[in-house]
């Protein structure tokens, strides 16, 4: 290793360190060692801190023992002997200078630019977490600095983007920063669109690493404590985070202890300028830094350089395509034409043919073109696709169709929202002009629907119907398909099928966790139900989805079989022997962290409660979302706590063996909302008309006291119901 780098890593640090000590020692002379500090809406007290030290800080004296220890590990400031062929000290040095930059962003006052978007909150980690399990955001770079021009930093994001990668922006080069330049080119930043501009100074970038010690507590279920927890956090990012720093422009000596800090991590350093390099040897088996690589080369050699995984698919349109672009809006003045939402009828549906009906590759545009309309166009629009396959089956069709969102949300300039007949579809001037056409909507679905479902789809014909008596003569015919579909999905329960689908994408973050999906209970995710699984299966028989036989039944109240029971041994890696499909108390299912609700008991009332990920506040058990996540997420089986996807909560196997829908007291307006009059369709069901209006939620109380005498007074049938424990 370059002594070069040891010595600038280790003035750094000690820099880093001396501000961050000073910044405290003001705090605390000005509001006392006993005031509160915290980033928002994280139940992991600085957690990088959290990782590294083995220690929760909520006050300004938590924060002064952790830097206390912080410095010990820093070595002695540089000498002519300081070089040695390992990177210890300057390991040391890193570990110490994150700890120091996680102090001054928790001590600085929140920016005020609109592009900043400072700490990431917890419920954005699950919601990202579904995207890193299952491979659509296959890793994460953080990149510090500025580029050289705004238009080098664009075309830097943008092949990152492309890539599917999550990028973290942190850092100035002079005073200009990536973020900046990317407002000024028009480039929407947010986490729907893979750019999160974190601050302008070099220890904004530590959040970047809060995120990954936030992955290992979890998805990974990992637990700070001493020197072991904190090596077994630090190799569970090197081997299941995949992560890269991008170094732009000039690197001094707070940028290089930053470096050393994310190399603790093992995320390598690739950057734009001539600096020393560290390449693996025998003694330095992954710390790596790359020097001199060209701006256009950077994505490419850092996937390399990590081994990122990338699945990208080619498809020949004019504008760039993935799932980072999934969160762009079009707005208003920007649109060229639009089709959907208020305005005109609009819809996609999705049928099977035999596979003599269909020309494979066939696009038709049946109607006006985008050429043929004025800026700004309200269309109605029909997106027929019909396909066919030797392994299709008419229950695929619905699972086909409801990805022609995430399709066609992909293509850069092009808005898609909702499904089925409730669709709003927007095309940017800036696509239109790029040369993107209606047609390319089919270009994108054909494509797409082959790669992803080379199984079942053997061929694909688009329609695409702009005109209104064909858009109106289509309808029906869709309508009806959807009703038939709810109709059949309704009809399969638990009983129904002899085989139940597991769900182990987590494991790639969550090791010893597993799903197992049953017609009546989707994946916690919210994302999978028991014929995505079945679909899944038919398409990559050693994938992530597998077919798990019941065999017979161990007890039919709390939903066990043998063979479920066996596979949940085998696939947890033995850390469990069993778990209960319909109980929240006895053997409940693990939970891995990308959970859309939390469901946990609550005492005195008989009762539990249901709180979604994006609700923030306090709850009547006393503790937020991120709270309860700690102790139900990362694998493991908490009696009386479970993640579930908030549709589990209409299913007539909603925790039936512990009383069902008859126990939920209080949940969140989001999850009242989003289930809306099938939640009241589902109280009606269980003879409870009332119960919807007797279920309490954050506009009536907040906490235990008040929603007991809130139940009493609207007599909720699970005060009757006794003790859950």
């Amino acid at each position: 290793m370059s002594k070069i780098i040891a010595e600038a890593a280790i003035r750094g640090a000690y820099a880093c360190m001396n501000r961050a000590e000073a910044m405290l020692s003001e705090a605390i002379h000005r509001h006392g060692r006993a005031k509160s500090i915290a980033f928002p809406d994280t139940a992991y007290a600085l957690p990088v801190i959290l990782a590294l030290v083995g220690k929760r800080v909520e006050k300004l004296g938590d924060l002064e023992e952790a830097l206390q220890v912080a410095r010990t590990w820093l070595p002695a400031p540089p000498t002519e002997k300081l070089w040695l062929p390992y990177l210890g000290g300057t390991l040391d040095a890193g570990a110490a200078t994150l700890v120091a930059h996680e102090a001054v962003e928790a001590m600085k006052p929140r920016l005020a630019f609109d592009f900043w978007l400072g700490p990431t909150p917890d419920s954005i980690l699950r919601e990202q977490g579904i995207k890193l399990v299952d491979g659509r955001m296959p890793g994460f770079a953080a990149c510090v600095g500025a580029a050289p021009s705004d238009e080098v930093a664009e075309q830097l994001a943008r092949d990152l983007q492309e890539r599917n990668i999550l990028v973290f922006m942190g850092g100035n080069t002079g005073g200009e920063t990536m973020a900046a330049q990317l407002n000024r080119r028009g480039v929407e930043m947010n986490w729907e669109t893979f750019l999160v501009p974190y601050g302008p100074d070099t220890s904004s970038i530590v959040h970047a690493l809060g995120f990954a010690c936030r992955a290992a507590f979890t998805f990974g279920g990992l637990r700070p404590g001493g020197i072991k927890e904190t090596r077994e956090i630090l190799l569970y990012n090197k081997r299941r985070v995949m992560a890269f720093v991008l170094a732009l422009g000039e690197v001094d000596d707070e940028k290089y202890a930053t470096a050393a800090g994310a190399i603790n991590f093992g995320f390598p350093v690739i950057a734009d300028t001539d600096i020393p390099e560290i390449l693996p040897s025998g003694i330095c088996t992954y710390e790596h830094v790359v020097a001199n690589v060209a701006h256009r080369d950077m994505p490419s050699r850092a996937v390399e350089v990590r081994g990122v995984k990338i699945r990208t698919v080619e498809i020949p349109i004019p504008v760039r395509h993935g799932p980072a672009f999934e969160g762009e809006r079009v707005r208003k003045e920007d649109v060229a034409v639009e089709f959907g939402g208020k305005y005109t009828r609009c819809f996609e549906y999705l049928t099977s043919r035999p596979m003599d009906r269909l020309q494979d590759g066939l696009i038709r545009v049946v109607g006006p073109e985008i050429a043929d309309v004025p800026e700004g166009a309200r269309l109605p629009l029909a997106i027929f696709v019909e396909v066919a396959g030797r392994k299709m089956q008419p229950e695929f069709e619905s699972i086909l169709e409801r990805h022609i969102h995430s399709f066609l949300s992909e293509p850069m300039g092009v808005m898609h929202l909702g499904q089925r007949d409730s669709v709003w579809l927007r095309i940017s001037k800036k696509a239109r002009d790029a040369g993107f056409r209606i047609e390319h909507l089919g270009t994108v679905l054909l494509h797409k629907l082959r790669n992803d479902f080379p199984a079942i789809v053997d061929k694909v014909q688009v329609t695409l119907f702009t005109g209104s008596d064909d858009v109106e003569k289509l309808y029906p015919e869709a309508a009806a398909a959807y009703q038939h579909r709810d109709e059949r999905m309704g009809a399969l329960t638990d009983e129904s099928v002899d085989i139940f689908y597991s769900c182990a994408l987590c494991q790639s973050y969550a090791p010893n966790h597993v799903c197992i999906i049953t017609p009546e209970r989707l994946g916690l995710c919210g994302a999978y139900n028991w014929l995505d699984g079945k679909a899944a299966y038919e398409m990559n028989p050693h994938g992530g989805n597998l077919p798990v036989k019941k065999v017979e039944v161990v007890d039919p109240v709390l939903g066990q079989w043998k063979g479920i029971n066996d596979f949940i041994q085998n696939a947890s890696n033995g850390a469990f022997l069993k778990f209960s499909a319909y109980s929240m108390i006895n053997d409940p299912m693990t939970s891995c962290g990308c959970f859309e609700c939390i469901a946990c008991i609550l005492p005195g009332t008989g009762g539990i409660m249901i709180v979604d990920r994006e609700f923030s506040g306090q709850t009547p058990v006393g503790m937020t979302f991120s709270s309860l996540a700690e102790m139900t997420g990362g694998g493991q089986q908490t009696p009386g706590f479970i993640g579930i996807g908030t549709l589990y909560i209409l299913s007539k196997k909603f925790i039936s063996a512990d009383g069902g829908l008859a126990r939920l007291v209080w949940t969140t307006t989001r999850v009242k909302q989003k289930l809306g009059d099938k939640l009241r369709q589902r109280c009606e069901e269980i003879g409870q008309p009332e119960l919807y209006g007797k279920i309490a939620d954050e506009t009536i109380c907040t906490e235990l006291e008040p929603l007991i005498e809130h139940l009493a007074a609207v007599e909720h049938p699970a005060l009757a119901l006794g003790e859950m424990i």
